[in-house]
């Protein structure tokens, strides 16, 4: 049987893989590390960048967290919503809805029928106002968090790092990781920006300032 061009290609790939032998590569670190902002400066720039992406951004000492989160879900008419089943149950104490605890046997198209969704956060890189979610306690898998239309993300400014190096020495390798930049957002040649394409429309950060 002939070839085709493809396996011919893959072959001399092969070929030239083992004439050659294991390389040793070393990968140059020399990005900055350590960068260490007070929690003033840090709490600001994290608030500027999330506002730049046209996020909600609420801050509140931890005791405040139950309030300010039943007020947000109000804000946004929301009467069901979904939590992770580990989510600390204290900060939906005050609100007065639905609450459907996700133990990962919700399917996607039933996640879609919420009006929103509360988790908490791994970490956050202030520089960049991303916020990493890694599926530990008080996440949820990614489908929680990507399929509701309203995501209120809960931050400890203790967790909110400067940078990204800083912020990705924080987390675990092999845990899965979403990256939360702002609501969903994406636009067309003629930047026409439309929202909640590829995951919430709507992201409200709850940041508590001494937790």
């Amino acid at each position: 049987m002939t070839a085709t061009a493809r396996e011919t290609v893959l072959g001399r790939v092969r070929d030239a893989l083992v004439l050659s032998g294991p390389a040793q590569v070393t990968v140059p670190r020399e990005y900055r590390t350590g960068r260490v902002l007070p929690d003033d400066e840090r709490r600001a720039l994290f608030v500027d960048r999330l506002a730049d992406y046209q996020a909600h951004v609420h801050t509140c000492t931890a005791d405040r967290t139950p309030a300010v989160i039943a007020e947000v879900l109000r804000e946004h008419g929301a009467r069901r919503i979904g939590a992770p089943a580990d989510l600390d149950a204290s900060w939906l104490a005050a609100y007065d809805g639905r609450i459907q605890w996700d133990r990962a046997d919700i399917p996607a198209h039933r996640l879609g029928e919420l009006d929103g969704v509360v988790t908490a956060s791994t970490v956050s890189c202030a520089e960049t106002g991303t916020i990493f979610l890694d599926g530990s306690r008080g996440q949820g898998r990614r489908a929680l968090s990507l399929v509701p239309d309203l995501h209120v993300c809960v931050v400890d400014l203790s967790s909110v790092v400067a940078g990204v190096p800083e912020a990705l020495a924080r987390l675990v390798p092999e845990r899965p990781t979403t990256l939360i930049s702002g609501p969903s957002a994406t636009s067309d040649i003629e930047l026409e920006r439309v929202e909640g394409v590829h995951g919430p429309r709507t992201l409200v950060v709850v940041v508590r300032t001494d937790a």
